[in-house]
């Protein structure tokens, strides 16, 4: 039997089987056996409803009966109620206030239920249980779990797997089994080198698929984990080494700038350059003198100052010649506006809202040098300065533009991903800045340069907070520069946690500062309400009927317009456009404006359903408030009770700054609900992996090595090497 072998070659699958186990993306023996348990359940934990006591916390398996709702006598409150029966008792369920219980579930259904035992003796109830339907009860508790083998008391794991309609999780444990009986481990090569095994105390191949689908003990199941933790993040990090060689090894431009030349773009900054963002300049330097194309992520707060760092390096390279003309740099290097030839950059950002932004930002910077700056966007094209006004730029065609940049005329080129069009042609792409996109390999930037051989240099820029173990997984291939120092004069948001019934004066306050000339975001969770319809839909407020309740209820005298992802771009545009220049006073919207939007006057946000969201996320939205000197004010409003969102979101009032809270964000959600395992690669398993910092270093560290000493990976490593080809195609795919 090998791993590639079809299941039905070995198991009996009929055709609507089949069907559903490739929702699971189950196909042959190995993808059965590489689907691992989600959890397991320890069933020593599990009690017979026939000996619960009062006041007992109880979790019991069982069949439920005689599900109905009904009102309580005296309060008239819905209760929804039931039986559960598990073969040595019946015991009532009752739920308070949670009548629709009673139509999600139906007799006959297998349960889990966890719940507390209330009532008096002999009217004994689970009161207001968690439940979790089952598609069988998992075991006889007076039987061994493990059929056939020599099991005693500690054999009480009971794997719990990820199902789909038509394939239980019983099922795949069953199957697991048969093929460990039909000889599925026997032939089976380890692609995993014995030494790096040895070395993190790791189990093999097969004794890891045997710990995992039938562990004796909690530490085989944690043995298996570990393995296979590692196994994910190493092969990605074997992906991430050869991408760095390979970047390393193409031709690339060397620029080397004086620092009096520098000095002189820099000293004219209405603002003196943080100490961070001075070291982020010179290490991007660094790398731009040496002979390897540069790979580094600039991960900054927001409001850290990375536009800034963004110029200042690109003015290095658009006062750069090409290696054909004169030497680059030198102190004082400097080209006139009608010296076509300068080095040439591409700042690309991921929507036309923020592309407009660092357009005029760029003007800023620029505006005083002979340099051309364009814009290349899908609703059109402008260009600064203009011929007939020096002082603003000025709209024209896209064939105009991109002939300019084909001769090199335009050294400095702003856009969407309209960039990386056919039309568009550098004639010396030396620099590539990417904001909010990191997943920018090497053959996108060769696909940017086009017809030039050398590989341009890239510096990618996120105001995303990113744990330190995610930040060297995911972006592995990237040198990593933390911009942790904000300007001076920026005062930190003061952010209130707003919990059930205290909008009040929250409201007086924003009030106040529109008053005061200021403005305000409201940012909700959803565009449009629930279907009313549907007793279980999730009770968030939504864009469009909060702006008109707060219109007709809270701030009748102001402005207020909304702004959500159903509008049109040149609908958000409009809106956008008004309330920069303060036509509206309050903007209503979802986490559309969360990445890039710059207004300085707003410096109050509300945000809604704030347990809906990421602390990253949250951080993110804060952001929008602090683009000016004036004091900024976040308020997290949540209508929930529970200790853990509010321990949650207290993170986001007390942390430092966002690399903190992306860290507190890590062990309270996991990394997969974070940054999602198909954008990464990781499957859940190793989004959970991530957690550990000793475990993700330990498996880049044997990545480099091992790509290091074995450039020729097919030859000497043949199953790593395909195994590292199949997650390339998978991310290819997503």
């Amino acid at each position: 039997m090998r791993f590639s072998d079809p299941l039905s070659a070995h198991v009996r699958v009929d055709g609507a089987h089949q069907k559903s186990l490739k929702r699971l993306n189950i196909e042959t023996v190995g993808s059965l056996l590489y689907h691992l348990p989600a959890r397991y359940e320890d069933i020593t934990d599990v009690q017979s409803v026939g000996g619960l006591e009062k006041g007992q916390e109880a979790v019991v398996y069982g069949q439920l009966s005689g599900l109905k709702t009904r009102k309580a006598w005296k309060s008239r409150k819905p209760i929804a109620e039931g039986m559960v029966e598990d073969g040595s008792a019946k015991m009532k369920i009752m739920w308070f206030n949670q009548p629709y219980i009673a139509k999600m579930y139906t007799d006959g259904m297998y349960v889990k239920l966890a719940g507390k035992v209330a009532g008096s003796e002999g009217k004994l109830y689970l009161s207001n249980p968690e439940v979790e339907p089952l598609d069988s009860l998992p075991v006889d508790r007076h039987d061994s779990l493990f059929v056939g083998t020599d099991a005693n008391l500690d054999d009480t794991l009971y794997p719990i797997y990820r199902e789909t309609k038509g394939v239980t999780s019983r099922w795949l444990y069953h199957t697991a089994l048969k093929l460990f009986e039909q000889g599925a481990l026997k032939a089976l090569i380890d692609p995993i080198p014995k030494e790096i095994l040895n070395k993190y105390n790791l189990p093999d191949l097969p004794s890891a698929l045997v710990f995992a689908h039938s562990p004796k003990k909690a530490k085989d199941a944690e043995a298996a984990r570990k393995r296979f933790a590692f196994e994910e993040v190493f092969y990605i990090q074997i992906q991430k080494a050869q991408e760095r060689a390979a970047v390393s090894a193409a031709q690339t431009y060397t620029i080397v700038t004086g620092k009096d030349h520098l000095a002189a773009f820099t000293d004219r900054f209405p603002f003196d350059l943080t100490g961070s963002q001075a070291n982020s300049i010179n290490e991007i330097l660094k790398d731009f003198g040496s002979n390897h194309a540069m790979s580094r992520l600039l991960e900054g707060d927001v409001g850290s100052g990375k536009t800034a760092v963004a110029a200042t390096t690109a003015y290095a390279v658009a006062t750069s010649r090409p290696p054909e003309g004169m030497k680059s740099g030198g102190e004082g290097a400097g080209l006139s506006a009608i010296d076509y030839g300068a080095l040439q950059i591409a700042y690309m950002a991921p929507t036309e809202i923020l592309a407009k932004q660092h357009f005029e930002s760029f003007i800023e910077y620029f505006h005083h040098l002979p340099i051309q700056i364009g814009l290349i966007t899908g609703s059109g094209c402008m260009k600064f300065p203009s011929k007939t006004d020096p002082t603003k730029p000025t709209k024209i065609s896209k064939k105009q533009l991109t002939d300019w940049i084909r001769n090199g005329e335009v050294p400095i080129v702003i856009g969407t991903h309209a960039l990386i069009y056919k039309s568009v042609e550098f004639k010396h792409l030396a620099y590539v800045i990417i904001d909010e996109q990191h997943r920018f390999g090497t053959n996108q930037r060769k696909k940017l340069a086009k017809k030039d051989a050398r590989i341009p240099h890239l510096l990618s820029m996120t105001a995303t907070p990113i744990p330190r173990t995610l930040a060297l997984t995911i972006y592995g291939d990237l040198d990593i520069t933390l911009l942790d120092e904000m300007p001076k004069g920026r005062k930190p948001v003061k952010t209130t946690i707003v919990g059930p019934g205290q909008s009040k004066a929250m409201y007086e306050h924003v009030e106040s500062e529109l008053t005061n000339g200021r403005q305000a975001y409201v940012i909700c969770p959803r565009i449009d309400e629930p279907d009313p319809t549907k007793e279980n839909a999730l009770n968030m407020k939504s864009v469009i009927a909060e702006a008109k309740r707060l219109k007709k209820d809270v701030f009748q005298n102001w402005t207020i317009a909304t702004l959500h992802g159903k509008m049109t771009p040149a609908e958000k545009d409009k809106v956008m456009k008004d309330f920069s220049e303060h036509k509206i006073d309050i903007l209503c919207a979802t986490s559309v404006i969360e990445v890039g939007v710059s207004v300085a006057n707003a410096t109050n946000i509300i945000i809604e359903g704030a347990e809906r969201f990421g602390l990253a996320q949250l951080h993110q939205l804060r952001g929008r408030v602090i683009r000016g000197t004036h004091q900024a004010h976040c308020f997290a409003v949540t209508e929930s009770k529970s200790d853990k969102t509010r321990n949650r979101l207290k993170a986001l009032a007390t942390a430092k700054n966002g690399f903190e809270l992306a860290e507190h964000d890590l062990q309270f959600r996991g990394g997969g609900e974070l940054y999602g395992g198909k954008q990464s690669g990781l499957s859940d398993l190793g989004m959970e992996a991530i957690r550990n910092l000793k475990l993700v270093e330990a498996a880049r560290t044997e990545a480099k090595h091992l790509v290091a000493k074995h450039p020729n990976l097919a030859r000497d490593f043949p199953l790593i090497h395909e195994k590292v080809i199949h997650l390339g195609a998978v991310l290819h795919m997503e």
